[in-house]
């Protein structure tokens, strides 16, 4: 293996200055526009090429775009914080995310690595027990925190970029860095994928932060991510005087709430793991009337993708029976899925040998499950079922808390590890697929 890049001081600050920035400015999914346009200047400094907007997307395979108005006030304020307006304008409907690919003018194969930008729908604790906000880092958007870990991911990527910029006479063929959407909901990998952005990679690798493994452990593929399917259910009915004429309405809530009683007995499936939620429910007008919408937010999940079409094929008869009994109308709309999707075993020896030997890896470990699920998985797929390798690293970090809460923090220390075992992966990529006739 080519030696670990040693990262100079000047790139850890940087960092560290890029992931506090990005937390500092946390945007939801299909809203990222002033993280989008903080990483094309920073790839486009660096003497990247920048794919971003429509150009990145197959628009008819976006999945839970937010309306025009919340996009609107998004793009506002991301030029109000700073944002190229030009870059914004750009970005148009919520095509965020950038594609920033460097090409070596050397024949290779072209080696891509996905990176998520998104924070979740959090409003992050302000209190002095917890770092940011201590800092002066903390999410200044309401309702917008990153609890995952994606500003450290996309702060990997710039780091990964930078890198590979200084060891481009060392490299072969192509470099993707895929800065991604819209993935909490499961959202924005598949309008990328359907545009074929991935059609022509040979080896990839997803990366993510974790928060309750040791630090400095390191999985080489992470398996068992469960398919799943995100859909919200409405339920239009009739409006009366619950005193004076109930007897005119039809109940929309009751509908709901039947429907939310009957999806959670849905029989569990024999042939693994199967999961279903109600997160949400809203409905109604007024204590005196009949409530006429209702609306209830769910997620199937299933240990294979046959599993979790199991399950939805199940909901939608339960729904559909619940709008019947009560007499409503009803609409079903999709907002994320994500398939399962394994690692490729020939890949992770290699993987391995990537990580070790990088100052500050402890253990590192080949496959192991998490029981969520993932968008890059459709990533993975495409790669695959092409012909190429894939898979799905994890990075230990052991933090006092867990994602998507209040109170998640990253530890910086584990960027550099990221950066250092990817820029070696892509240095030695070529060899390594050779080696295997897959040049």
């Amino acid at each position: 293996m080519t030696p670990a890049p040693t990262l100079s001081a000047e790139l850890r600050t940087n960092l560290t200055r890029w992931r506090r920035d990005f937390h500092r400015h946390a945007e939801t999914a299909w809203t990222e526009f002033r993280t989008t346009s903080a990483i094309i200047g920073a790839l486009r400094d660096l003497g990247w090429a920048t794919i971003f907007g429509p150009d990145l997307h197959e628009a008819s395979a976006r999945l839970g775009v937010p309306t025009t108005d919340v996009l609107a006030g998004a793009r506002a304020r991301a030029v109000d914080q700073g944002a190229d307006a030009e870059l914004v304008e750009a970005m148009g409907e919520g095509f965020t995310g950038v594609l920033g690919v460097l090409e070596t003018g050397r024949p290779g194969p072209v080696v891509c690595f996905r990176f998520d930008i998104d924070a979740n729908d959090l409003n992050e604790l302000a209190d002095d027990s917890h770092r940011p906000f201590a800092e002066g880092f903390a999410s200044v958007n309401d309702g917008a925190m990153h609890g995952c870990g994606h500003d450290g991911h996309a702060a990997m990527g710039l780091g990964l970029a930078s890198v590979l910029t200084g060891m481009v006479a060392d490299l072969t063929g192509t470099v993707k860095i895929i800065f991604q959407p819209a993935e909490e909901g499961v959202r924005g990998a598949h309008s990328i994928v359907a545009a074929g952005w991935f059609d022509d990679v040979d080896l990839f690798v997803a990366t993510h932060l974790k928060s309750d493994d040791a630090k400095g452990g390191v999985l080489t593929g992470v398996d068992g991510y469960l398919a799943s399917t995100k859909f919200d259910v409405e339920f239009s009915g009739v409006g009366a005087h619950a005193g004076g004429d109930p007897e005119k309405g039809r109940n929309a809530l009751l509908a709901a709430a039947s429907a939310t009683l009957g999806l959670h007995a849905i029989p569990r499936h024999s042939a693994g793991a199967s999961r279903i939620n109600v997160g949400t429910f809203t409905a109604g007008e007024g204590r005196n009337v009949v409530p006429r919408t209702a609306r209830i937010a769910v997620e199937t999940r299933g240990e294979t993708s046959e599993i979790n079409d199991f399950m939805v094929a199940r909901a939608a008869d339960v729904v559909a029976g619940a709008a019947l009994m009560h007499g409503v109308d009803h609409k079903v709309t999709v907002v994320g899925r994500a398939d399962t999707a394994s690692p490729s075993p020939e890949l992770l020896p290699f993987i391995r040998a990537s990580f070790t030997g990088v100052p500050g890896v402890a253990e590192i470990r080949d496959t192991g499950g998490l029981g969520g699920s993932e968008d890059a998985t459709a990533m993975m797929k495409r790669v695959t079922e092409r012909g190429g390798l894939a898979t799905y690293v994890q990075i230990g970090m052991e933090t006092s808390w867990g994602h998507h809460t209040e109170r998640f923090d990253v530890d910086e220390d584990m960027l550099a590890v990221g950066v250092a075992a990817e820029a070696r992966i892509a240095l030695d990529a070529p060899e390594f697929l050779a080696g295997l006739g897959r040049a």
